[in-house]
C-alpha cells in the first residue's frame, strides 16, 4: 500500500494526534488493503498464495470489529457505516 494513502487513511480515522494503532485506524487500513487485494485476485485467479492473506486479513478485521462492538457500540456503528461494510 501506498505511503501516501496509508498516511491520509491514518489522519481521518485517527483518535488524537499520534494514534496510529486504534481499533478504528487498524480497521479502516485493513479494509484498504483488502480492497486492494480484491482487485489482484480478481486478475490473477490462481495466486492462491495471496488468497490466503486475504483470508486471514478478514478475519483479523472480523476480530477488531467483534472487539469494538463489544466494547464500544457507537463507534462500531460509525465506522460500519463510513467504511460501507456489511453486517
Amino acid at each position: 500500500m501506498a505511503e501516501v494513502i496509508k498516511d491520509e487513511i491514518i489522519k481521518q480515522y485517527q483518535l488524537h494526534e499520534k494514534d496510529t494503532g486504534s481499533c478504528e485506524v487498524q480497521v479502516a487500513l485493513l479494509t484498504a488493503k483488502i480492497a486492494h487485494l480484491t482487485d489482484h485476485l480478481r486478475e490473477h485467479k490462481k495466486d492462491f498464495h495471496s488468497r490466503r492473506g486475504l483470508i486471514a486479513m478478514t478475519s483479523k478485521r472480523r476480530k477488531l470489529l467483534d472487539y469494538m462492538k463489544k466494547t464500544e457500540l457507537q463507534k462500531y456503528n460509525e465506522i460500519i457505516k463510513k467504511l460501507n461494510l456489511r453486517r
